[in-house]
Protein backbone atom coordinates (compact mmCIF):
# COMPACT_ATOMS: atom_id res chain seq x y z
CA UNK A 1 0.00 0.00 0.00
CA UNK A 2 1.29 3.38 -0.96
CA UNK A 3 3.27 5.91 1.02
CA UNK A 4 0.08 7.96 1.16
CA UNK A 5 -1.16 5.47 3.72
CA UNK A 6 1.88 6.12 5.90
CA UNK A 7 1.02 9.79 5.85
CA UNK A 8 -2.62 9.07 6.63
CA UNK A 9 -2.24 6.42 9.34
CA UNK A 10 0.30 7.11 12.13
CA UNK A 11 1.14 4.03 13.38
CA UNK A 12 -1.44 -18.71 9.98
CA UNK A 13 -2.60 -29.31 7.13
CA UNK A 14 0.92 -29.60 6.13
CA UNK A 15 0.41 -28.02 2.73
CA UNK A 16 0.01 -24.60 4.35
CA UNK A 17 1.62 -25.14 7.74
CA UNK A 18 4.21 -22.51 6.91
CA UNK A 19 1.50 -19.88 6.76
CA UNK A 20 -0.79 -20.81 9.62
CA UNK A 21 -4.00 -22.43 8.37
CA UNK A 22 -7.12 -20.78 9.79
CA UNK A 23 -9.86 -21.31 7.20
CA UNK A 24 -10.65 -23.81 4.48
CA UNK A 25 -10.89 -22.38 0.98
CA UNK A 26 -14.13 -22.73 -0.95
CA UNK A 27 -14.75 -22.61 -4.67
CA UNK A 28 -17.02 -19.80 -5.81
CA UNK A 29 -20.05 -20.43 -8.01
CA UNK A 30 -18.99 -20.36 -11.70
CA UNK A 31 -15.40 -20.62 -10.51
CA UNK A 32 -12.84 -22.43 -12.60
CA UNK A 33 -10.56 -23.08 -9.66
CA UNK A 34 -9.57 -26.57 -8.78
CA UNK A 35 -9.43 -28.08 -5.32
CA UNK A 36 -8.93 -25.84 -2.29
CA UNK A 37 -5.47 -27.36 -1.93
CA UNK A 38 -4.67 -26.45 -5.53
CA UNK A 39 -5.78 -22.86 -5.00
CA UNK A 40 -3.69 -22.35 -1.89
CA UNK A 41 -0.66 -24.06 -3.43
CA UNK A 42 -0.71 -21.68 -6.40
CA UNK A 43 -1.27 -18.60 -4.26
CA UNK A 44 1.45 -19.66 -1.86
CA UNK A 45 3.96 -20.26 -4.66
CA UNK A 46 3.34 -16.82 -6.15
CA UNK A 47 3.72 -15.04 -2.82
CA UNK A 48 6.83 -16.99 -1.80
CA UNK A 49 8.57 -16.06 -5.04
CA UNK A 50 7.49 -12.43 -5.15
CA UNK A 51 8.48 -11.89 -1.50
CA UNK A 52 11.73 -13.84 -1.79
CA UNK A 53 15.19 -12.49 -1.02
CA UNK A 54 16.04 -12.92 -4.70
CA UNK A 55 13.70 -10.05 -5.67
CA UNK A 56 14.98 -7.82 -2.87
CA UNK A 57 11.61 -6.24 -2.13
CA UNK A 58 10.69 -5.29 -5.73
CA UNK A 59 11.54 -1.61 -5.40
CA UNK A 60 10.43 0.43 -8.40
CA UNK A 61 13.20 0.65 -11.00
CA UNK A 62 15.29 -2.17 -9.49
CA UNK A 63 16.30 -5.52 -11.04
CA UNK A 64 14.03 -7.26 -8.55
CA UNK A 65 11.08 -5.23 -9.78
CA UNK A 66 11.98 -6.16 -13.37
CA UNK A 67 12.23 -9.84 -12.40
CA UNK A 68 8.79 -9.69 -10.81
CA UNK A 69 7.37 -8.14 -13.99
CA UNK A 70 8.97 -10.88 -16.09
CA UNK A 71 7.45 -13.53 -13.79
CA UNK A 72 4.00 -12.03 -14.22
CA UNK A 73 4.38 -11.73 -17.99
CA UNK A 74 5.50 -15.37 -18.24
CA UNK A 75 2.43 -16.53 -16.32
CA UNK A 76 0.09 -14.52 -18.56
CA UNK A 77 1.88 -15.96 -21.62
CA UNK A 78 1.54 -19.50 -20.23
CA UNK A 79 -2.19 -18.94 -19.86
CA UNK A 80 -2.40 -17.58 -23.38
CA UNK A 81 -3.84 -14.21 -22.38
CA UNK A 82 -3.73 -11.45 -24.97
CA UNK A 83 -1.06 -8.79 -25.16
CA UNK A 84 -2.73 -5.43 -25.59
CA UNK A 85 -0.12 -2.71 -25.06
CA UNK A 86 1.37 -1.35 -28.25
CA UNK A 87 4.10 1.11 -27.33
CA UNK A 88 4.13 4.42 -29.19
CA UNK A 89 7.59 5.25 -27.87
CA UNK A 90 10.24 3.69 -25.70
CA UNK A 91 11.39 5.23 -22.42
CA UNK A 92 14.98 4.98 -21.30
CA UNK A 93 15.83 1.47 -20.08
CA UNK A 94 18.79 -0.23 -18.48
CA UNK A 95 20.79 -2.10 -21.10
CA UNK A 96 19.95 -5.77 -21.42
CA UNK A 97 16.93 -5.68 -19.10
CA UNK A 98 14.02 -5.02 -21.45
CA UNK A 99 13.28 -4.68 -25.12
CA UNK A 100 10.88 -2.08 -26.44
CA UNK A 101 9.78 -2.17 -30.07
CA UNK A 102 7.35 0.50 -31.22
CA UNK A 103 4.13 -1.04 -32.48
CA UNK A 104 4.87 -4.50 -31.11
CA UNK A 105 2.30 -5.99 -28.74
CA UNK A 106 3.66 -6.68 -25.29
CA UNK A 107 2.56 -7.55 -21.79
CA UNK A 108 4.73 -4.69 -20.54
CA UNK A 109 3.60 -1.06 -20.46
CA UNK A 110 6.89 0.75 -20.04
CA UNK A 111 7.07 4.13 -18.32
CA UNK A 112 9.34 6.28 -16.20
CA UNK A 113 8.27 6.67 -12.59
CA UNK A 114 8.88 10.25 -11.53
CA UNK A 115 8.67 10.97 -7.82
CA UNK A 116 9.67 14.30 -6.33
CA UNK A 117 9.29 12.83 -2.84
CA UNK A 118 11.70 10.00 -3.65
CA UNK A 119 14.19 12.42 -5.14
CA UNK A 120 13.97 14.59 -2.04
CA UNK A 121 14.79 11.49 0.03
CA UNK A 122 17.91 10.85 -2.02
CA UNK A 123 16.52 8.26 -4.44
CA UNK A 124 16.59 8.70 -8.24
CA UNK A 125 13.80 11.04 -9.22
CA UNK A 126 13.10 9.10 -12.44
CA UNK A 127 12.98 5.31 -12.51
CA UNK A 128 12.44 3.16 -15.63
CA UNK A 129 9.80 0.56 -14.82
CA UNK A 130 6.68 -1.11 -16.19
CA UNK A 131 3.09 -2.10 -15.64
CA UNK A 132 2.19 -5.66 -16.68
CA UNK A 133 -1.06 -5.93 -18.65
CA UNK A 134 -2.95 -8.91 -20.12
CA UNK A 135 -6.50 -9.45 -21.37
CA UNK A 136 -9.00 -12.30 -21.36
CA UNK A 137 -11.55 -11.57 -24.13
CA UNK A 138 -15.21 -11.71 -23.22
CA UNK A 139 -17.66 -14.22 -24.67
CA UNK A 140 -20.52 -11.86 -25.54
CA UNK A 141 -20.22 -10.20 -28.94
CA UNK A 142 -22.19 -7.21 -27.72
CA UNK A 143 -20.24 -6.76 -24.47
CA UNK A 144 -16.69 -7.90 -25.17
CA UNK A 145 -15.57 -4.37 -26.03
CA UNK A 146 -16.40 -3.35 -22.48
CA UNK A 147 -13.82 -4.16 -19.84
CA UNK A 148 -13.48 -4.89 -16.15
CA UNK A 149 -10.00 -4.09 -14.85
CA UNK A 150 -8.65 -6.34 -12.09
CA UNK A 151 -5.45 -4.94 -10.65
CA UNK A 152 -2.87 -4.75 -7.89
CA UNK A 153 0.52 -3.15 -7.48
CA UNK A 154 3.51 -5.49 -7.39
CA UNK A 155 6.19 -3.01 -6.33
CA UNK A 156 7.29 -2.51 -2.74
CA UNK A 157 10.07 -0.63 -0.91
CA UNK A 158 13.04 -2.81 -1.81
CA UNK A 159 16.02 -2.11 0.43
CA UNK A 160 15.21 1.57 0.77
CA UNK A 161 14.33 3.22 4.05
CA UNK A 162 12.13 5.69 2.13
CA UNK A 163 8.72 5.42 3.86
CA UNK A 164 9.89 2.34 5.78
CA UNK A 165 8.62 2.10 9.34
CA UNK A 166 11.80 0.33 10.48
CA UNK A 167 14.59 2.67 9.33
CA UNK A 168 16.78 1.18 12.02
CA UNK A 169 16.93 -1.97 9.83
CA UNK A 170 18.84 0.18 7.32
CA UNK A 171 19.17 -1.59 3.95
CA UNK A 172 17.38 -4.79 4.98
CA UNK A 173 14.97 -6.22 2.41
CA UNK A 174 11.39 -5.03 2.90
CA UNK A 175 9.84 -8.17 1.40
CA UNK A 176 6.31 -6.83 1.00
CA UNK A 177 4.60 -10.21 1.30
CA UNK A 178 1.27 -8.70 2.25
CA UNK A 179 2.05 -5.35 0.61
CA UNK A 180 1.58 -6.33 -2.07
CA UNK A 181 2.68 -9.81 -3.14
CA UNK A 182 -0.67 -10.91 -1.70
CA UNK A 183 -2.66 -8.64 -4.00
CA UNK A 184 -0.49 -9.59 -6.98
CA UNK A 185 -1.10 -13.28 -6.28
CA UNK A 186 -4.85 -12.58 -6.12
CA UNK A 187 -4.77 -11.02 -9.58
CA UNK A 188 -2.81 -13.99 -10.96
CA UNK A 189 -5.28 -16.46 -9.46
CA UNK A 190 -8.24 -14.55 -10.88
CA UNK A 191 -6.53 -14.53 -14.29
CA UNK A 192 -6.31 -18.33 -14.15
CA UNK A 193 -9.97 -18.63 -13.21
CA UNK A 194 -11.31 -16.18 -15.79
CA UNK A 195 -9.16 -17.75 -18.50
CA UNK A 196 -10.70 -21.14 -17.71
CA UNK A 197 -14.26 -19.72 -17.53
CA UNK A 198 -14.43 -16.35 -19.32
CA UNK A 199 -17.03 -13.72 -18.53
CA UNK A 200 -19.31 -11.89 -20.96
CA UNK A 201 -17.23 -8.72 -20.76
CA UNK A 202 -13.49 -8.78 -21.32
CA UNK A 203 -11.20 -8.72 -18.28
CA UNK A 204 -7.98 -6.71 -18.21
CA UNK A 205 -5.47 -7.85 -15.62
CA UNK A 206 -2.98 -5.16 -14.56
CA UNK A 207 -0.05 -5.29 -12.20
CA UNK A 208 1.07 -1.75 -11.40
CA UNK A 209 4.55 -0.52 -10.56
CA UNK A 210 5.33 2.72 -8.75
CA UNK A 211 2.40 2.56 -6.34
CA UNK A 212 4.60 3.02 -3.30
CA UNK A 213 5.87 6.26 -4.84
CA UNK A 214 2.36 7.65 -5.26
CA UNK A 215 0.14 5.47 -7.49
CA UNK A 216 2.41 6.26 -10.43
CA UNK A 217 1.71 3.09 -12.44
CA UNK A 218 -2.06 3.37 -12.26
CA UNK A 219 -1.88 7.07 -13.08
CA UNK A 220 0.17 6.23 -16.16
CA UNK A 221 -2.32 3.52 -17.14
CA UNK A 222 -5.37 5.79 -17.03
CA UNK A 223 -3.49 8.54 -18.86
CA UNK A 224 -2.26 6.06 -21.51
CA UNK A 225 -5.01 3.43 -21.58
CA UNK A 226 -4.60 0.46 -23.93
CA UNK A 227 -8.38 0.53 -24.51
CA UNK A 228 -10.73 3.53 -24.60
CA UNK A 229 -11.09 4.76 -21.06
CA UNK A 230 -14.87 5.10 -21.38
CA UNK A 231 -15.07 1.38 -22.25
CA UNK A 232 -13.85 0.39 -18.76
CA UNK A 233 -16.95 -0.58 -16.79
CA UNK A 234 -15.27 -1.00 -13.39
CA UNK A 235 -11.93 -1.45 -11.65
CA UNK A 236 -11.33 -3.93 -8.80
CA UNK A 237 -8.16 -3.41 -6.78
CA UNK A 238 -6.36 -5.74 -4.34
CA UNK A 239 -3.96 -4.23 -1.81
CA UNK A 240 -2.91 -6.18 1.28
CA UNK A 241 -5.31 -9.14 1.22
CA UNK A 242 -3.05 -11.72 2.88
CA UNK A 243 -3.77 -11.23 6.58
CA UNK A 244 -7.44 -12.26 6.97
CA UNK A 245 -8.20 -12.27 10.70
CA UNK A 246 -11.54 -13.08 12.33
CA UNK A 247 -13.02 -13.35 8.81
CA UNK A 248 -12.83 -9.53 8.49
CA UNK A 249 -12.58 -8.06 4.99
CA UNK A 250 -12.81 -4.34 4.22
CA UNK A 251 -14.28 -3.37 0.85
CA UNK A 252 -13.94 0.25 -0.22
CA UNK A 253 -15.89 1.89 -3.03
CA UNK A 254 -19.42 0.61 -2.47
CA UNK A 255 -20.91 4.03 -3.16
CA UNK A 256 -19.03 4.54 -6.45
CA UNK A 257 -21.92 2.98 -8.43
CA UNK A 258 -25.63 2.76 -7.68
CA UNK A 259 -25.63 -1.05 -7.95
CA UNK A 260 -22.36 -1.72 -6.13
CA UNK A 261 -23.60 -2.24 -2.57
CA UNK A 262 -26.14 -4.84 -3.72
CA UNK A 263 -23.44 -6.71 -5.65
CA UNK A 264 -21.07 -6.65 -2.69
CA UNK A 265 -23.77 -7.93 -0.32
CA UNK A 266 -25.08 -10.64 -2.69
CA UNK A 267 -21.59 -12.05 -3.27
CA UNK A 268 -21.31 -12.72 0.46
CA UNK A 269 -24.43 -14.92 0.60
CA UNK A 270 -22.37 -18.03 1.38
CA UNK A 271 -21.80 -20.13 4.49
CA UNK A 272 -19.90 -19.14 6.43
CA UNK A 273 -19.88 -15.54 5.18
CA UNK A 274 -17.02 -13.12 5.53
CA UNK A 275 -17.40 -10.26 7.98
CA UNK A 276 -17.56 -7.52 5.37
CA UNK A 277 -17.08 -3.88 6.29
CA UNK A 278 -18.36 -1.98 3.24
CA UNK A 279 -17.11 1.61 2.94
CA UNK A 280 -17.92 4.18 0.31
CA UNK A 281 -14.57 5.80 -0.39
CA UNK A 282 -13.41 5.59 -4.00
CA UNK A 283 -10.43 7.88 -3.38
CA UNK A 284 -8.59 5.60 -0.94
CA UNK A 285 -4.77 5.33 -0.78
CA UNK A 286 -4.14 2.82 -3.58
CA UNK A 287 -4.41 2.39 -7.34
CA UNK A 288 -8.22 2.31 -7.54
CA UNK A 289 -8.22 6.05 -6.85
CA UNK A 290 -6.63 6.73 -10.24
CA UNK A 291 -9.62 5.06 -11.93
CA UNK A 292 -12.29 6.65 -9.77
CA UNK A 293 -10.83 10.04 -10.64
CA UNK A 294 -11.60 9.17 -14.29
CA UNK A 295 -15.29 8.47 -13.54
CA UNK A 296 -14.93 4.68 -13.31
CA UNK A 297 -16.67 2.71 -10.51
CA UNK A 298 -14.17 0.99 -8.25
CA UNK A 299 -13.79 -1.47 -5.40
CA UNK A 300 -10.78 -2.02 -3.16
CA UNK A 301 -10.26 -5.26 -1.17
CA UNK A 302 -8.17 -5.02 2.03
CA UNK A 303 -7.70 -7.27 5.09
CA UNK A 304 -6.59 -4.34 7.29
CA UNK A 305 -3.40 -2.98 8.80
CA UNK A 306 -0.86 -4.86 10.93
CA UNK A 307 2.39 -4.09 12.71
CA UNK A 308 4.57 -5.49 9.88
CA UNK A 309 3.40 -2.81 7.44
CA UNK A 310 6.35 -1.27 5.56
CA UNK A 311 8.83 -3.30 7.59
CA UNK A 312 11.29 -6.07 6.80
CA UNK A 313 9.07 -8.38 8.88
CA UNK A 314 6.29 -8.40 6.24
CA UNK A 315 7.32 -11.89 5.12
CA UNK A 316 5.63 -14.82 3.38
CA UNK A 317 5.50 -17.00 6.49
CA UNK A 318 2.96 -14.61 8.02
CA UNK A 319 0.47 -14.81 5.14
CA UNK A 320 -2.82 -16.60 5.81
CA UNK A 321 -3.05 -18.30 2.41
CA UNK A 322 -6.33 -20.15 3.03
CA UNK A 323 -7.78 -16.85 4.21
CA UNK A 324 -6.59 -15.14 1.05
CA UNK A 325 -8.22 -17.90 -1.00
CA UNK A 326 -11.52 -17.00 0.69
CA UNK A 327 -11.03 -13.37 -0.25
CA UNK A 328 -10.32 -14.37 -3.87
CA UNK A 329 -13.42 -16.60 -3.96
CA UNK A 330 -15.50 -13.67 -2.77
CA UNK A 331 -13.90 -11.20 -5.16
CA UNK A 332 -14.45 -13.60 -8.06
CA UNK A 333 -18.17 -13.62 -7.35
CA UNK A 334 -18.18 -9.83 -7.28
CA UNK A 335 -16.18 -9.57 -10.50
CA UNK A 336 -18.36 -12.07 -12.35
CA UNK A 337 -21.49 -10.25 -11.28
CA UNK A 338 -20.14 -7.00 -12.72
CA UNK A 339 -18.67 -8.59 -15.86
CA UNK A 340 -21.81 -10.62 -16.69
CA UNK A 341 -24.57 -8.13 -15.94
CA UNK A 342 -26.48 -6.95 -19.04
CA UNK A 343 -26.17 -3.24 -18.24
CA UNK A 344 -23.16 -1.26 -17.12
CA UNK A 345 -22.86 0.05 -13.60
CA UNK A 346 -24.17 3.53 -12.89
CA UNK A 347 -21.21 5.66 -11.82
CA UNK A 348 -21.77 7.88 -8.78
CA UNK A 349 -19.59 10.92 -8.40
CA UNK A 350 -18.33 11.56 -4.90
CA UNK A 351 -19.80 14.59 -3.17
CA UNK A 352 -16.49 15.01 -1.34
CA UNK A 353 -13.20 16.14 -2.89
CA UNK A 354 -10.28 13.68 -2.96
CA UNK A 355 -8.54 13.65 0.43
CA UNK A 356 -5.61 16.04 0.60
CA UNK A 357 -2.12 14.66 0.66
CA UNK A 358 -1.00 15.38 4.19
CA UNK A 359 2.70 15.11 4.94
CA UNK A 360 1.63 13.51 8.22
CA UNK A 361 4.52 11.77 9.88
CA UNK A 362 6.98 12.63 7.11
CA UNK A 363 9.22 14.37 9.66
CA UNK A 364 9.70 11.07 11.49
CA UNK A 365 7.30 11.80 14.35
CA UNK A 366 6.15 8.51 15.87
CA UNK A 367 3.15 7.75 18.06
CA UNK A 368 2.80 3.97 17.60
CA UNK A 369 -0.92 3.43 16.97
CA UNK A 370 -2.49 1.01 14.47
CA UNK A 371 -5.82 2.41 13.19
CA UNK A 372 -8.72 0.04 12.61
CA UNK A 373 -9.57 0.95 9.02
CA UNK A 374 -12.88 -0.95 9.11
CA UNK A 375 -14.38 1.81 11.23
CA UNK A 376 -13.44 4.69 8.96
CA UNK A 377 -17.03 5.97 8.84
CA UNK A 378 -17.22 6.47 12.62
CA UNK A 379 -16.28 9.84 14.20
CA UNK A 380 -12.75 9.76 15.52
CA UNK A 381 -10.14 7.07 14.85
CA UNK A 382 -10.60 3.68 16.49
CA UNK A 383 -7.39 1.76 17.16
CA UNK A 384 -6.86 -1.89 16.27
CA UNK A 385 -3.67 -1.99 18.29
CA UNK A 386 -0.78 -0.15 19.91
CA UNK A 387 2.90 -0.95 19.36
CA UNK A 388 4.57 -2.21 22.52
CA UNK A 389 6.91 0.36 24.03
CA UNK A 390 5.68 3.12 21.75
CA UNK A 391 4.72 6.61 22.92
CA UNK A 392 1.06 5.58 22.63
CA UNK A 393 1.67 2.50 24.79
CA UNK A 394 3.58 4.47 27.43
CA UNK A 395 0.76 7.04 27.53
CA UNK A 396 -1.77 4.31 28.33
CA UNK A 397 -3.52 4.24 24.94
CA UNK A 398 -5.16 0.85 24.30
CA UNK A 399 -6.56 -1.15 21.42
CA UNK A 400 -10.23 -0.26 21.05
CA UNK A 401 -9.73 3.35 22.10
CA UNK A 402 -11.24 5.97 19.81
CA UNK A 403 -8.99 9.00 19.41
CA UNK A 404 -11.10 12.15 19.18
CA UNK A 405 -8.48 14.81 19.90
CA UNK A 406 -4.72 14.98 19.44
CA UNK A 407 -2.53 17.84 20.59
CA UNK A 408 -5.47 20.17 20.98
CA UNK A 409 -6.86 19.43 17.50
CA UNK A 410 -10.16 17.60 17.00
CA UNK A 411 -9.91 14.26 15.19
CA UNK A 412 -12.90 13.25 13.07
CA UNK A 413 -11.15 10.88 10.63
CA UNK A 414 -7.83 9.34 9.66
CA UNK A 415 -6.80 12.38 7.64
CA UNK A 416 -7.25 14.82 10.51
CA UNK A 417 -5.46 12.34 12.76
CA UNK A 418 -2.31 12.15 10.64
CA UNK A 419 -2.40 15.90 10.06
CA UNK A 420 -2.49 16.37 13.84
CA UNK A 421 0.48 14.05 14.34
CA UNK A 422 2.38 15.68 11.49
CA UNK A 423 1.97 19.09 13.11
CA UNK A 424 4.34 17.97 15.88
CA UNK A 425 7.96 16.94 16.08
CA UNK A 426 9.69 14.17 18.05
CA UNK A 427 9.93 15.07 21.73
CA UNK A 428 6.75 17.14 21.85
CA UNK A 429 4.45 16.45 24.78
CA UNK A 430 0.80 16.29 23.69
CA UNK A 431 -2.58 15.56 25.21
CA UNK A 432 -4.45 12.72 23.51
CA UNK A 433 -8.17 12.48 24.19
CA UNK A 434 -9.73 9.05 23.70
CA UNK A 435 -13.14 7.48 24.17
CA UNK A 436 -12.90 4.20 26.08
CA UNK A 437 -16.11 2.29 26.77
CA UNK A 438 -17.98 5.56 26.43
CA UNK A 439 -15.75 7.46 28.86
CA UNK A 440 -13.68 10.41 27.69
CA UNK A 441 -10.05 10.19 28.90
CA UNK A 442 -7.22 12.68 28.50
CA UNK A 443 -3.79 11.02 28.27
CA UNK A 444 -0.34 12.61 28.04
CA UNK A 445 2.15 11.34 25.46
CA UNK A 446 5.73 12.26 24.61
CA UNK A 447 6.12 11.76 20.87
CA UNK A 448 9.04 9.71 19.63
CA UNK A 449 11.10 9.50 16.45
CA UNK A 450 10.44 6.65 14.04
CA UNK A 451 13.21 4.06 14.32
CA UNK A 452 14.45 5.26 17.70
Amino acid sequence: MSSAFVRRAAFASAAVALFGCHHGARVAPESASGSALGDTARIRADIVYLASDALEGRGTGTPGNDSAAAYLAREYARLGLQKIERAASCPEMRAGVRECVVGRASYLQLFSARSAAAAHAGLPGELPTQNVIAMQPGTDAALRRQYVVIGAHYDHLGRSTFDALDPEAKNAIRHGADDNASGTAAVLELARRFHAVPARRSIIFVNFSGEELGDLGSEYFVDNPPVPLDSIAAMLNFDMVGRLRNDKLIVYGVTTATEMRGIVDSANAVQPPLAITALGDGFGPSDHASFYGKNIPVLQFFTDMHEDYHKATDVASKINVPGEARVIDYAERVARSIANRPARLTYVRSSEPPPRMSMGSGNGTWFGSVPDMSTADEPGVKLAGVTAGSPADKAGVQAGDIIVEFGGKPVKDIYEYTDAIGAHKPGDVVTVVVLRAGTRLALTATLGKRGS
